[in-house]
């Protein structure tokens, strides 16, 4: 799978699966937009591909906002000169029911799971169109397909991008862009992290996510940005409206429930 040629966009780059793709991407040849909101995000990386000969540009931008959206596409674009894979990864976690949760959080996790990924999916395709085609990449969620627990917001953002994903493969087939969806399980991400900390036993929910998978073990970002690579590449080019588990066995037993077992999302609704 040689991207040589080829400019990939990954939102949500700095850290986790978004860090994982920029390497995968980069290691085959890829010129890659590696876009986050946070500052400096993904420093380290950005700065090791670069001593390694990689084509890797840094590009700060709130994705769920429409007119920094705007501003970034022809960014890219005068910077590495088109875009062939957008790679839709941003994405946050909040715990709450349909009582519990506030409508800032609501809309705060709409903005950066959905939002954002319909929103550079609009102003990106027109340059896929341009260069004659493309593929679109989402990072949906075991939750695309089921749902865990006191997680109201992140479910249906999830479900959304998967409903997102489908319309897009079906209003630009024609023009040569495909988009696909890739459901992982859980993944040891510095998110995952982050929401395991909130339980008094963090420890004890990182040793239940393990328990989750059919292996044994969690898996790792590297793992779904592999997965990731493959939809993007012209291996997989009959391959468009998908939604591919990534979820080393998951949802075979007792899907979205399982995170239950594990502690994910275990305070009161």
């Amino acid at each position: 799978m040689d991207f040589k040629s080829k400019v990939v966009v990954i939102t949500g780059a700095g850290s986790g699966i978004g860090e994982a793709c920029v390497r995968e991407f980069a290691s085959r040849n890829a010129a890659v937009a590696m876009v986050d909101w946070k500052a400096g995000a993904g420093e380290k990386t950005l700065s090791e591909l670069r001593q390694k000969g990689g084509s890797v540009e840094y590009f700060q931008a709130d994705v769920s906002s429409r007119v920094e959206v705007e501003r970034l596409i022809p960014d890219i674009v005068a910077r590495l000169g088109s875009i062939d894979v957008l790679v839709n990864n941003a994405g946050i976690q909040r715990y709450g029911s349909a009582i519990t949760t506030t409508e800032d959080e609501w809309n705060e996790v709409m903005n950066v799971n959905l939002k954002s990924a319909f929103l550079m999916s609009k102003y990106a395709i027109p340059e896929m169109v341009r260069r004659g085609g493309g593929a679109i990449v989402m990072t949906g969620s075991v939750q695309s397909l089921s749902a865990q627990q006191n997680s109201l917001a992140y479910v249906v953002s999830k479900h959304g991008i998967l409903g997102l994903t489908r319309s897009i493969a079906l209003d630009y087939g024609k023009q040569n862009i495909r988009a696909n969806c890739v459901l992982p399980g859980a993944i040891d991400t510095p998110m995952l992290r982050w929401a395991a900390s909130r339980d008094s036993h963090p420890e004890k929910v990182l040793a239940g996510c393990d328990r989750l998978h059919i292996r044994g073990t969690m898996g790792r970002p590297e793992e779904v940005a592999r997965v990731i690579v493959f939809l993007a590449s012209d291996l997989a080019s009959f391959v468009t409206g998908a939604a591919y588990a990534v979820d080393g066995g998951l949802l075979v037993p007792a899907g979205g429930m399982a995170f239950q077992e594990a502690g994910l999302g275990a305070e009161k609704a």
